[in-house]
């Protein structure tokens, strides 16, 4: 066989949500005449990573992530493209109240507090939350400028406190990033984390003032494409912008997009149950051997089976990707090696009638660290999502673990749901019994992103400069959500056809990027 007529294969390690996408990507140039192969290796004997959806009694229940926010459009984006579109809904957003646990006690988050950037003068003023040394601050936050030569990286803590006072760290910005990464403020980087707010102070100072600028600004370009005399915004195709829900998901479960990626893979190019143990340079590799068909890496999966691949997408935790890098590249084993995670937990309980009335409207709370509780958070799903609860049932889901907590995963099932049912009796004064409740373990599952995280990738990427061919992708580099997992996905697969199909997709060659494998920070 001539090497023209030998399709190119590229082999994708991981069957989550990144390595979903990135397959997906490579079996629709393959669709579109490409000479390529997909394969998808996955340990587990099922796709989807920590994406699953179980339905019980009209109750649609996520063991994994619920949502993904709407303001990143990937996710939205592959829906529609999977079919899904009709499937999608926002938030409840008219609804929407988040508590903070302070003093054993509920209390809201201000309102028009943007993340942790109040907008709004009277409910930073009158909020029980927050004490009146951080409201005095938040006030000559107002009036801050740019720092000088612009700032080193920094903790989130760090950050927050220098512009709103320790408080604001404490009861709002310590329990938010400990909902969403299982992280701790302290010790995550806030040029990964929080890069908006990053740039904000280095170009503005305030972070108040930027906030606002932005959105003024927003509302203007709403305004301005609402008032267009095209029938969509100004020729482009879409829909003129709408002011779009803080999340959005599928009405059936998240599940749906995994299964609809999934089938579009060639089934006979799917391994799962295969855990790849060792990847290596083949002998021989393209232009080494006098098989000029010969492919560039191996993939060596337990049972002894071997498979090869002219390209290679690592699209696992990066602790996993350091264990199949080191023979290849022990100092980039290493950086790979060096990136944290943390473990979680989900907790979900189905209630019937009753119980809906004795919770409090809004979509749930948050636990700051000093209220000494295993909770982290907890979500009212009923109120959060439509079609997500009969009518009239409610449905919680409770997280624990994260960095703070992680012998909670060693808890048997039994002793969590009383641990769960506990708290939620001591903070709601709560005692409904469940009908069901599903414990859903998550270890080493979300990445962290530590002070000097850029760097590291940056690092990485500088490695990967000399193993042309490899690519990463997932949550440990450039963002922890759905939307992010489906753009480094994605991004890899284009990256990885570039490189086995040079030229041979019709398209001019890109212009080089300094974060060329790993999609740069955002």
């Amino acid at each position: 066989m001539s090497d023209a007529a030998t399709p190119r294969r590229v082999a994708v390690i991981g069957g989550g949500i990144s390595g979903l996408s990135a397959a997906y990507t490579l079996a629709r140039a393959r669709h579109a005449g490409a000479p390529v192969e997909e394969m998808l290796i996955e340990a587990r004997h099922r796709l989807g990573g920590v994406i699953r959806t179980e339905t019980i009694d009209g109750f649609v229940i996520e063991a994994g992530p619920d949502s993904f926010l709407a303001e990143k459009p990937q996710a939205a984006a592959l829906a529609r493209e999977l079919g899904l579109g009709d499937n999608l809904m926002g938030s409840n957003d008219h609804a929407r109240r988040t508590y903070i646990i302070h003093r054993g006690r509920l209390v809201p988050l201000p309102d028009g507090l943007m993340f942790l950037v109040p907008t709004r003068l009277w409910p930073m003023v009158t909020t029980r939350l927050l004490p009146l040394s951080t409201k005095l601050a938040t006030a000559r936050e107002l009036f801050s400028f740019p720092p000088d030569g612009g700032r080193a990286d920094e903790s989130v803590a760090s950050f927050v406190s220098r512009h709103f006072g320790r408080a604001m760290v404490e009861n709002v910005a310590d329990p938010l990033l400990a909902g969403v990464y299982g992280g701790d403020s302290a010790a995550l980087s806030v040029r990964s984390v929080l890069p908006r707010f990053w740039e904000m102070e280095r170009k503005h100072g305030s972070l108040t003032r930027a906030t606002l600028k932005a959105m003024r600004q927003r509302r203007k370009a709403g305004a301005d494409s609402n008032n267009s005399p095209y029938p969509d915004s100004a020729g482009t195709g879409t829909a003129p912008r709408r002011k779009l829900p803080l999340f959005m998901t599928l009405r059936g479960g998240l599940q749906q997009m995994t299964e609809k990626l999934a089938a579009q893979v060639e089934k006979s190019r799917v391994f799962v149950g295969r855990r790849a143990v060792a990847l290596e340079l083949a002998p021989g590799g393209p232009g080494g051997g006098a098989d000029s068909c010969s492919r560039r890496f191996r993939i060596l999966c337990e049972g002894e089976i071997t498979l090869d691949a002219d390209a290679v997408i690592l699209a696992m935790p990066a602790h996993v990707n350091s264990r199949l890098v080191s023979p290849l590249d022990p100092s980039l084993s290493e950086l790979l090696g060096e990136i944290p995670y943390s473990s979680s937990m989900t907790v979900s309980l189905g209630f019937d009638e009753p119980a809906r009335t004795e919770l409090p409207a809004g979509f749930g709370f948050l636990v700051p660290r000093k209220e000494q509780r295993r909770m982290l958070a907890c979500t009212f799903v009923h109120n959060k999502f439509h079609c997500r609860a009969p009518e009239g049932k409610a449905l919680l889901r409770c997280f624990l673990g994260g960095s703070r907590d992680s012998d909670v995963l060693g808890l048997s099932d039994e002793e969590v749901v009383t641990l769960v049912r506990r708290e939620l009796k001591e903070i709601l004064d709560f005692t409904a019994e469940p009908r069901f409740c599903r414990v859903h373990r998550w270890p080493f599952s979300m990445a962290q992103y530590p002070v000097g995280h850029r760097e590291r990738v940056v690092a990485i990427e500088q490695r990967l400069e000399r193993l042309p061919g490899l690519y990463l992708s997932g949550n440990a580099y450039s963002g922890i959500g759905i939307s992010d997992c489906i753009r480094t996905g994605r991004a890899a697969a284009e990256r990885g056809l570039d490189y086995v199909l040079p030229g041979g997709r019709g398209e001019k060659p890109r212009a080089p990027e300094r974060l060329a494998r790993v999609d740069s920070l955002r």
